[in-house]
């Protein structure tokens, strides 16, 4: 009887000790600040379109294209070369409320194209050095580094800083008129693709030189591989378009662009120099770029909108 009424004591002691634990446990937890949803404040406007953009959809991240279950076709492989292949797919409600506000614009008939030919061999080299040149004054710590011409914002370590502050005279009146002329390509060739007038449509932000390599990620700025939909994160966005600089299997492996379709087939994209990739921007188009193995994988985002109150200027050489 001894032997239970000392064991049942040593229990009580030990019960009462872990409620106090658990006690102290929970105040600590409601003192600790919380931490913000989206990471760090961004310190230039483009900085928090970017963070969100890698988060979300972070939840749909693996259970279809790691499942085995779904398969995977290749709609451009880089040792081709196609002309305006495209493929229609049902749109999804993200664009219903806008149909009336943006007639005409607005897609009515959704889908993604992909060409090459649209810009040059040459063009594009001389896109990839001007994207270079700019990366060079920074450079993330993770695997992502990202330019924008149109605000100046660039990754560097694990923030951004303005590049135009680093180096005013970053680029010559040549690279600006070489950026307008392979944007405008762009811009009609959306336009022709998706049945709407040029002018309806209107280049928008975030439009961004990307570098991606298999550095580990530091930072959310640097999960470049979630799935996500465009217009879930920025909100403008009707169209996207994707302009490849370098080449998939001879400067980089992995970076293949993956559309995840509801007939549970991934449809992928390998990039190409000056390979052109069109789509709309809802939910029927969910995608993600698959993480860079070896190297460093180049591309220009340029996206548009219906939205004349979103739009941005061509970035121009300061007066």
């Amino acid at each position: 009887m001894r032997h239970i009424k000392a064991s049942e004591r040593l229990t009580e002691k030990k019960v009462e000790k872990k409620l106090h634990a658990e006690k102290k446990s929970a105040s600590q937890d409601e003192d600790k600040p919380k931490e913000p949803k989206y990471g760090p404040m961004p310190t230039l406007p483009n900085q928090r379109l970017w963070t969100r953009g890698m988060m979300v959809g972070g939840a749909l991240i693996v259970l279809m294209f790691t499942s085995g279950k779904g398969r995977e076709v290749t709609i451009a492989k880089q040792a081709e070369t196609v002309q305006h292949k495209g493929q229609h797919v049902h749109c999804s409600d993200d664009y219903t409320k806008e149909l009336q506000q943006y007639a005409g614009c607005v897609p009515e008939q959704c889908g993604r194209v992909i060409t090459d030919g649209l810009v040059s061999t040459k063009e594009a080299k001389d896109m990839l050095q001007l994207a270079k040149k700019g990366m060079a004054l920074g450079g993330s710590d993770g695997g992502a580094t990202i330019l924008d011409l149109h605000s100046g914002a660039l990754s560097k370590g694990t923030a951004f800083v303005n590049v135009y502050s680093l180096q005013p005279n970053l680029l010559t009146p040549q690279d600006y008129k070489l950026y307008k002329t392979v944007r405008t390509k762009i811009h009609h060739s959306v336009a022709h693709h998706f049945g709407v007038a040029a002018d309806l449509l209107h280049l928008t932000h975030p439009t961004f030189f990307s570098r991606l390599t298999d550095i580990e990620a530091k930072s959310p700025n640097d999960e470049y591989w979630h799935p996500h939909v465009d217009k879930e994160t920025y909100e403008a966005f009707h169209y996207t378009s994707l302009l490849y600089l370098n080449d998939f299997g001879e400067d980089f492996k992995g970076g293949r662009f993956v559309f995840v379709d509801q007939d549970h087939t991934n449809r992928t994209v390998e990039p190409k120099r000056g390979r052109v990739s069109m789509f709309t921007s809802g939910s029927e188009n969910l995608h993600y770029v698959e993480k860079v193995s070896s190297g460093e994988r180049y591309a220009l985002t340029v996206s548009f909108t219906c939205n004349i109150e979103a739009a941005i200027k061509d970035p121009a050489t300061p007066k």
